[in-house]
């Protein structure tokens, strides 16, 4: 694994109790796509949902390993209702939330609180990860390579993808601890989404990234252009071509 890789990494490994199904960095895009699994919700199912998390809430006394017992027996509950796409609930931002994009979340020192209150956030997480989920999907149908592209199209297809996409995770995380590892998923995520098998497109992120994203460090427009045409010219073997 790239070094810069390993915090994230053990991140999770430390976090889900090595649960890698439940661990959302280790999601294949076919478990995360929207399109794929639907999703209903209304009035009823937010009142019975948030009345069993609520249930589920250690007491106000409880130590670390109470808490953490807690949100790893709400993703499970929520990956079994609602499937496994559901156990990014809580990946936040920041250090404590392993580098995520939930802000609805913390981490449970900061999150756990009174039953009602953090059954709340519980559900407001999830919706907002939802959220992301349909977002990310907009984005890649948007950006995805022609059918029938030739190489040099397919090149330049990529590259547009592959900045894009790291930029909106870079601003939607701040670029702050753990980032990178978001970065990494998505990309895998869309390459995935255009028809590569998920361990092809983990092997050409791992190659394209190589470390150069940094914790709490905005990357230069030079370093992420420099990511997207690395991805693109290996994946394609060409150059892409230059807007004029």
């Amino acid at each position: 694994m790239i070094a810069e890789l390993s915090y994230h990494a053990r991140f999770w490994r430390n976090t889900t109790a090595i649960n890698y199904e439940l661990a959302p960095a280790w999601l294949p895009w076919s478990a995360a796509d929207p399109d794929l699994i639907a999703f209903t919700w209304d009035e009823a199912e937010a009142s019975e949902i948030t009345t069993v998390i609520a249930s589920m809430v250690p007491s106000d006394d409880a130590g670390w390993e109470d808490k953490h017992r807690f949100t790893t027996e709400v993703t499970a509950l929520l990956a079994a209702r609602y499937g496994r796409w559901a156990c990014g609930w809580h990946w936040a931002v920041g250090e404590g939330g392993g580098g995520g994009v939930v802000t609805h979340w913390c981490c449970n020192s900061h999150s756990i609180g009174r039953p009602a209150a953090t059954a709340a956030k519980v559900v407001a997480s999830l919706l907002e990860w939802r959220d992301w989920l349909e977002e990310l999907s907009e984005r890649f149908e948007q950006l995805a390579p022609l059918a029938g592209a030739n190489a040099e199209d397919h090149s330049w297809h990529l590259e547009r993808a592959a900045t894009r996409l790291v930029t909106v995770v870079m601003d939607r995380t701040g670029a702050e601890c753990g980032w990178y590892g978001l970065c990494h998923t998505v990309l895998t995520w869309f390459l995935s989404s255009t028809g590569m098998g998920a361990e092809d497109a983990k092997n050409a992120v791992d190659t394209a990234i190589g470390g150069r994203f940094k914790s709490w460090t905005v990357p230069s427009r030079t370093l992420i252009d420099a990511v997207g045409e690395d991805l693109a010219v290996d994946l394609t073997g060409v150059q892409p071509y230059r807007e004029r």
